[in-house]
């Protein structure tokens, strides 16, 4: 199993060489970089060939950047307008598709492997104009991610639109054969339905293409992105699950949220008990 820590766990801060030394050190592999341009700057060469010497530095892999979810160039994204696929106004929707590309075309100079990306916003409406647009959107950057060597891997939700079966039925109809999934287990436990069953029934539309998955926890209301075995998630029972996937090699990647506030824990300590939790997990899946 590969160490792989999502940078959303530091969005609100630039990725800096200082930060990569910080995370190499506590025991990860490869990063999944969270590419808003106020953490990192995904349309500007030398921010690109920077972090990619910072990577080399430290001996981290860069394996998945994930997609934008606003327009904002500020670290914390707080009043940025939505980007989206699922735009029905063309003109948003080739602005979006645009940015979207720029994050692609990172891997000609810093090489990674998976996009993840949302289906629109958190509350989403399955509306067939957006559905429509969606298909529009994918349809291009699938095959503009195919020539940098990426594959999309679409990310289940909290929205309709995001919903596991949703997103399955898309693929099915539309056809879009290069699209694959990204599976976060802490979305899974946020559905409706008796909690021992969320996960088994968010995964099972996903299991044959799904090519990653975030891992973090919560206690089944909100999205608190805690280190796993904080929360409520089943990991044990979680675990099977995931190892059922058609995937052999599953990335798995860690998504946390820093802890904020002037009591709150250090960088490093906060990496550390990331680790611990990774740690943790790491066992149970071996």
């Amino acid at each position: 199993m590969r160490r792989i820590l999502s940078t959303y766990m530091f969005v609100s801060r630039r990725l800096t060489t200082e930060l990569l030394g910080q995370i190499a050190e506590s025991s990860f592999e490869a990063l999944e970089i969270f590419a808003t341009r106020g953490h990192f700057d995904y349309t500007t060469r030398q921010e690109i060939q920077s972090i990619a010497g910072a990577l080399s530095q430290h001996g981290l892999a860069l394996a998945s950047l994930h997609a934008p979810t606003s327009r904002d160039l500020s670290a914390t994204r707080e009043g940025g307008t939505p980007l989206s696929i699922t735009e029905v106004e063309r003109v948003r929707r080739i602005e979006a598709m645009d940015e979207l590309k720029r994050v692609i075309d990172v891997a000609e100079d810093l090489p990674y492997s998976r996009l993840i990306l949302h289906m629109g916003g958190p509350r989403e409406t399955a509306d067939p104009r957006k559905r429509d647009a969606a298909f529009s959107s994918l349809e291009h950057l699938v095959l503009h991610a195919h020539h940098r060597g990426v594959t999309i891997a679409v990310e289940n939700t909290t929205s309709e639109m995001g919903d596991p079966a949703y997103l399955r039925a898309f693929v099915d109809e539309t056809r879009l054969t290069g699209l694959r999934f990204n599976f976060d287990i802490g979305h899974a436990h946020l559905a409706d339905g008796p909690e021992a069953e969320r996960i088994e029934k968010a995964f099972a539309p996903l299991r044959e293409l799904a090519v990653s998955a975030h891992i973090h926890d919560n206690h089944g209301d909100k999205d608190e992105h805690l280190p796993p075995y904080d929360g409520s998630i089943d990991w044990e029972s979680a675990v099977k699950i995931l190892k059922t996937a058609a995937e052999p090699d599953l990335a798995l990647t860690l998504e946390l949220k820093e802890k904020a506030g002037h009591d709150a824990p250090s960088t490093a300590e906060q990496l550390a008990a990331a680790s611990e939790s990774l740690d943790r997990f790491e066992r149970e899946w071996t």
